[in-house]
Order: C-alpha cells, then structure tokens, then sequence
C-alpha cells in the first residue's frame, strides 16, 4: 500500500505527458530537502527542467521532420575559403527572423562552394528556434509533385508544403524541368509568396534560369515573386571539393609504376 502514491503519480505524470516530472521528481526532492530549499522552488527547478527537456524534443523533431541529408551547422563551415560570401548577413540570417517576416535566401554560386551547407546551417538555426522546415532538391521536389499530381494527391501535398514555415529547395538548376515539372515548382513558389520563406540555392545566376524553366515568362514570374523580398548569398570561389581532392593527393600520392 505504502507505493500507492508513487503508482498514482507516476501514472497521471504519463497521462499528463510530463516525462521529465516522472524521470527526476524523487531525486530532485531528496536534492531541495538536503539544500532546504521550500516547494515552491522544488516545483519550479522541475517545471524548468521539463521545459528544457521539451524544447529539446521539440527540436530533435524539427531536425527529424526536416528530412535533411546531413546536420551540419554554420559553426563549422569555412567562410574565409569564400571571400566573396557576406558571413556578417548569414550570421544575421542564422537568428531566423527573416522567417517570421517571409523573406527568402537565395544562395548563388559554383558548384562545391558550400551552398548546400550554408543552406543546411540556416535550416538547422531555424530547427533550434522550433520553426517547421523542409529540405528537398529541386530535382527530387519535382519528382514528388509529378507523383503526387498522377495519384491524386497533388493538393494534400502543397498543403503539407504550405505548412512550413521555411522551405529548402536545394540545388536548382543541375537539372531542366520538363513544361510540366516547372509549371508545379512554379506553384509551390507562387503559393509561398508573402506567406512562407523559401532557401534556394542554384549554380547558375539569375539570367540563365530560363534555360531550367525552359520559358522567359514562367521565370520571370518567379523571380519575381522569389526576389520581392530576399536576402542574395553571393558564393562564387574555388570548390571545397576540388580542393580537398588535390589536398588529399597531395597528401598521399599513388606510388608511379618503374618504367
């Protein structure tokens, strides 16, 4: 009989959705007993540690949701191998209230520049702020839309695209869209004008993007509505890639054959 209480509370702490509570109300109480610390302030050491617990979760979730093919934060990325990126805006960028404002980034620069990794950096900060993200291709995005449209589905699907509150939509341009693949990109752009924020990153500027939408005023359109209110990352340079494989022979060269 003597457990009674113990069952009863851990079971309306389950109920309740109070984990945190349950994994460290005894010990914390043994704690404030010994330091002869009052309820009050025993009740309020555990509600902190629930709610950092829950934010915790909260952004494991996020990060888990986003569907990102690696985390990787702007701490580690080198910004001094691209000079010609502005570190001061993408630090700024990083505190995510262009999100609550519905700006976009558009990241612009030749492959291996790291686009992808600032663009992951950003997604990763607006994870930690518990904002709702989404990360895809271009390419993969369109493949979704098309199979989306054929089951019938194509309207649960931009409704799930409009939920986020920042999209990501990584490596535009390496491939051209079919008229039908850019018309539904075209879409899921044009439904996020002024009501969610969109990352874009691409290899190419901004005057041959017609060549991947394969019309003058289907692109225009769009860059219309993705440049009314952006933040542009410049990120022309050497290739990360390039680098670390010359680096890497360099470092270990294959033994020639006698000859």
């Amino acid at each position: 009989m003597s457990d009674t209480p113990q069952v009863l509370l851990a079971h309306h702490l389950k109920a309740l959705r109070l984990p945190t509570f349950l994994r460290e109300y005894d010990k914390l109480a043994r704690q404030c007993a010994a330091e002869g610390v009052d309820h009050s302030r025993y009740l309020l050491r555990l509600a902190e540690l629930e709610m950092i617990d829950r934010e915790r979760r909260t952004v494991e979730r996020r990060i888990k949701e986003a569907r990102f093919p690696a985390v990787k934060s702007l701490d580690s990325f080198d910004f001094t191998a691209i000079p010609s990126l502005n570190k001061t805006l993408v630090l700024e960028l990083a505190r995510s209230e262009y999100v609550s404002r519905r700006e976009n980034v558009i990241a612009l620069g030749n492959s291996g520049t790291g686009k992808t990794h600032i663009a992951l950096g950003l997604g990763l900060a607006a994870c930690q702020k518990g904002l709702a993200v989404g990360f895809t291709t271009a390419a993969a995005l369109v493949n979704e839309l098309h199979e989306a449209r054929d089951e019938k589905r194509l309207q649960r699907l931009q409704r799930q695209l409009a939920g986020l509150k920042l999209l990501i939509v990584d490596e535009l341009g390496y491939v051209p869209l079919s008229q039908t693949g850019a018309e539904l990109l075209f879409e899921v752009f044009s439904q996020r004008y002024e009501r969610g924020s969109i990352i874009v990153t691409s290899n190419l500027p901004f005057d041959e993007w017609t060549g991947v939408f394969g019309s003058d005023r289907l692109t225009g359109a769009l860059l219309d509505r993705l440049t009314h209110h952006v933040h542009i990352l410049e990120m022309n340079g050497d290739s990360f890639r390039l680098k670390h494989s010359r680096q890497h022979i360099a470092d270990d060269p294959q033994p020639t054959e006698p000859g």
